[in-house]
């Protein structure tokens, strides 16, 4: 399926200019002209699905403790910065549809619980974009919850996530059926990049913060960036680039 993607995503919603994961960040990408977004989520102690990058709330929050032994009472409760509380999967959801955008979800299970994560977001994400003319991109670190999404979700696009991919990545990304390949622009080999533009499959890279650095990969041929600087590229948001991001 060829579908517009952004060369831009704003990494954990808002980036560095908003509390990360939150509603507020990404009303501001929206407001800056992104047309899409990544965020985590992970769930709570009570099961639900919500959006927040750590396993445990102290540094985004004003709570102590781990994010999966905690109750929905207590984690809605939190300040996750500025007055913002920790959104429901469905909030974010429903905002990112009301303005179009793109989302990467994150898939981030706590340490043991990447089935059960897996399980619970890909069966939300389909109910909460059916329909909707922008559908979602469920990415993930771990193959396993990928795995979980694939038989349960079959129809929402999935990306493959590695800090550095290792060299039988492509057997990976196939046996997923994945759309696309992430890894951190630190560690992008050329031999990597080669292979995936070989392939025909789009290489999105993390986390871009630098104007000088972000043009020499869209110059090697890198199909989109994550970033945590909003305000340095939003001129650049409005340009959409169409690849084949298969599934």
């Amino acid at each position: 399926m060829s579908v517009p993607l952004p060369r831009w995503l704003a990494h954990r919603g808002g980036g560095s200019l908003a509390p990360e994961n939150t509603l507020a960040g990404i009303r501001l990408a929206a407001r800056l002209g992104y047309r899409a977004v990544e965020f985590d989520v992970m769930l709570s102690g009570d099961g639900t699905p919500l959006l927040i990058h750590d396993e445990t709330l102290e540094r985004t929050t004003n709570g102590t403790g781990r994010v999966g032994e905690t109750s929905d009472a207590r984690l809605f409760s939190l300040d996750a910065g500025n007055g913002e509380r920790l959104p429901r999967l469905s909030e974010a959801a429903a905002l990112c549809r009301a303005y179009g955008l793109l989302a990467n979800v994150e898939i981030k299970p706590s340490s043991g619980c990447e089935v059960p994560t897996a399980e619970v977001v890909a069966r939300q994400c389909a109910l909460l974009w059916q329909g909707a003319a922008v559908q979602p991109v469920l990415s993930s670190f771990s193959l396993a919850a990928l795995e979980v999404a694939r038989d349960l979700a079959p129809q929402i696009r999935r990306g493959v996530l590695w800090e550095t991919p290792p060299a039988d990545w492509p057997r990976d990304v196939e046996r997923l059926r994945a759309s696309s390949l992430h890894c951190s622009a630190a560690r992008l080999s050329d031999e990597v990049l080669g292979e995936a533009q070989a392939r025909g499959i789009p290489l999105l890279c993390y986390t871009v913060n630098a104007p000088d650095v972000a043009a020499g990969l869209f110059g090697r041929g890198v199909s989109a960036l994550f970033t945590d600087r909003l305000d340095l590229f939003a001129a650049e948001t409005g340009a959409y680039k169409a690849l084949h991001l298969g599934g």
